[in-house]
């Protein structure tokens, strides 16, 4: 039995709560992932998965199931910290070819910061196996460039989610994931 993923949709949410457990509930629920049973999956986009936008991707999934996901996660309870979580995404040209999910978070950085972060990271990544040259000491923009032009790389982008502690004696939590169906 393979199960080789063909589709994939992206989620993220936000909790708050006095329990860190229950935070991260909230924010599971808040992204809409709370009544499947996740597994989490390391950082590759199969050949042929197409993306869905995410009320496709529910109507395919039912509560209690087993779901695979690439999910990134942060918590914190320290008064007026931001948190935040991301996935970058790279998307090769060539559908016979297998993309990166990069998966990250960051304690009080900027949320574009973070997103800008693990959409380089997934295109690096997806690059480096692809055999594009290229200088690994530039700013993301000019990588960008190169990745564009050779032609190998159709899309890369990131999904982020942040939120700050904005009570003392209570937990902030935020998820991104990335649903696989199959």
């Amino acid at each position: 039995m393979s199960l080789v993923p063909k589709k994939v949709f992206f989620v993220k949410g936000i909790g708050h709560h006095k329990s860190k457990l229950f935070a991260f509930e909230q924010a599971l629920r808040n992204a809409g992932i709370e009544k499947f049973n996740l597994v989490n999956v390391s950082s590759i986009l199969p050949p042929h998965c197409i993306e869905i936008n995410r009320e496709e991707g529910f109507k395919q999934l039912r509560p209690g199931q087993i779901v695979f996901t690439v999910l990134s996660r942060a918590d914190s309870n320290k008064l007026n910290q931001m948190i935040s979580a991301s996935i970058g995404i790279a998307k090769p040209s060539d559908k016979h070819q297998y993309g990166y999910l990069s998966e990250h978070h960051m304690y009080d950085a900027k949320p574009e910061e973070v997103g800008k972060y693990t959409e380089e990271l997934a295109a690096e990544m997806l690059a480096t196996i692809l055999g594009i040259d290229f200088d690994p000491e530039a700013d993301y923009d000019e990588k960008r460039e190169v990745f564009k032009m050779g032609g190998k790389i159709v899309e890369t982008k990131h999904i982020t989610e942040y939120t700050t502690c904005k009570k003392e004696n209570e937990w902030a939590s935020v998820v991104v994931a990335a649903v696989f169906t199959l």
